[in-house]
């Protein structure tokens, strides 16, 4: 019974990459509308970003519009920056080291949740500024990629060394 090989029953060739949000596996190649995505996506996350400032704008608004007086405009305001600072340098680990980089209060995401919503301008203006450079995390995709297909060609040219013994 020799049986015919199709595509989904034939042995891998290596390592399948790891898809990127909004870009797919069309970053290994370039291809598949990767330039149409690097343009729409910064505009994109410029947009985002715009609308998460308005809307924080609205709400300090609100507040100023409540008479709390100025030392609670002054804690919102506070509370605003320093979560957005923070959200921001955790988004900019993540992208360009990887998710697996966040150690200690960065890789919490149920107690700082708060902290990351609020924060969330920041996220999405990194988000921005590195998709001018590069797919955002395409770097540490990358590297993971490139690490797996030499792990996979070495341990190929093991098992064919030693069938030819």
């Amino acid at each position: 019974m020799d049986e015919q090989r199709t595509p989904q029953t034939a042995p891998a060739a290596g390592p399948a990459p790891e898809p990127i949000r909004w870009f797919g596996t069309g970053w290994v190649e370039h291809d598949g509308g990767y330039r149409l995505r690097r343009v729409l996506v910064p505009i994109g996350a410029l947009l985002c970003t715009l609308a998460g400032a308005l809307l924080l704008r609205f709400a300090v608004a609100g507040v100023g519009m409540s008479d709390a007086g100025g030392f609670v405009n002054v804690l919102l305001v506070a509370a605003i920056a320093i979560c957005t600072c923070l959200s921001a340098m955790r988004m900019w680990k993540v992208l360009t080291e990887g998710r697996d980089s966040l150690s200690g209060w960065m890789a919490e995401d149920r107690s700082l949740g708060a902290v990351w919503l609020i924060g969330g301008v920041g996220a999405l203006a990194v988000y921005f500024f590195r998709s001018l450079v590069e797919a955002p995390g395409e770097a540490v995709h990358r590297a993971a990629y490139e690490q797996a297909v030499q792990r996979h060609e070495r341990r190929r040219a093991e098992r064919g060394g030693r069938r030819r013994r």
